[in-house]
Parts: C-alpha cells; structure tokens; sequence
C-alpha cells in the first residue's frame, strides 16, 4: 500500500479487532478495513454543474462462536474492545449455522503477487475540471451535435487490509482514472 493509505495503521486495526474478539470469546474472527478517497467534477455546455469529495475509512468484523456468526461494521475510529463484545455478543444469539465458517489456512492464499493497480499520481480538482471540459468539447464537435447532458472527470484511490485468526494478512491497494 502507500503512504497515502497508511497500510500499517489499516493492518494494525484490523489484527487489533481480531485479537479484541477472540479475548471477547470468538473462537475465530476476520476484520476487513477499507480506506479511499475520490474527488469529481462535472460540467455542462462549457460550465462547472459540480464537484465532490469523499473520503471514508471503515472497518468490519466478522465473529465465529461455535457455529454461530455475527458481523458488524463502524467507522475505522470505533474501539476495538467494544466493537467486538457487541459482535460476540450478537452472535451467542444467532442461530447456529453449520456452513458458516473461516477458510482453511491451507486454502488461505500467501506470497500474493502485485497487481499493479495503484497509480500515485494526484489529480487535482482543476485538472478534473479540465479534462471534463475538454471531453464535452470533443463531443460537442462531432458534425450533427447540437447538445450536450454533460461530462465529467474522477480520480480516486483506495484500499483494503483482511486480517483473519488463522494468522491470514491481506492487502490491495488500487486507484482509478476516468
């Protein structure tokens, strides 16, 4: 990952939730966290119609008790401790269910190759405006076009971080152009 999305603080919350819900009395866990940032314009007939921004970052955790499961999901901010007693907490009231269950360890997947599907290059807001523009022209000048609905420009980046019991850390990283 990058240093934009701080994959060791991703990994640390995700590894900190697992270890909170087996000391709250999982017998197994995974906890997934997510980060991204995306920014958009959007322009119509040669002027600026928007623009947005967002950033989130969330986590997620997954707990086994016996053969029940509860999952639940908050901000990346969430205590740990208390996110994982509410989950084991949910879970000793599901109904068992014998197909739920982590993956094997020896299914898990190890030693993953690089995708390539990050691009570290920051796009800002002015460039999108840019672009958008130069897009909506481009159609514009095609014989026999008379309107346009608009278009837009986006660039966003993220990524994820998987932690399981069985000793499982996974991560991507991606970001997109469009």
């Amino acid at each position: 990952m990058t240093d934009k999305l701080d994959a060791a603080k991703l990994t640390d919350r995700v590894t900190a939730l697992v270890e909170a819900a087996r000391r709250a009395g999982a017998d197994a866990a995974d906890a997934v966290a997510v980060r991204g940032r995306s920014a958009g314009v959007s322009v119509r007939l040669g002027k600026v119609e928007g623009t947005e921004s967002s950033e989130s970052e969330d986590v997620s955790l997954r707990v086994f008790v016996g053969q029940r499961v509860a999952s639940v999901s908050a901000t990346a901010a969430s205590d740990p401790k208390s996110l994982a007693e509410r989950a084991v907490a949910m879970a000793k009231v599901s109904p068992e269910d014998p197909f739920q269950g982590l993956a094997d360890p020896a299914l898990l997947a190890r030693n993953l190759r690089d995708l390539d599907l990050f691009d570290p290059t920051e796009v800002p807001a002015d460039q999108l405006k840019e672009a958008a523009l130069a897009a909506e022209a481009a159609a514009l000048a095609v014989k026999g076009v008379t309107n346009s609905s608009g278009s837009s420009a986006s660039a966003g980046l993220g990524g994820l971080v998987l932690a399981t019991s069985h000793g499982f850390v996974g991560q991507y990283v991606a970001s997109r152009f469009s």
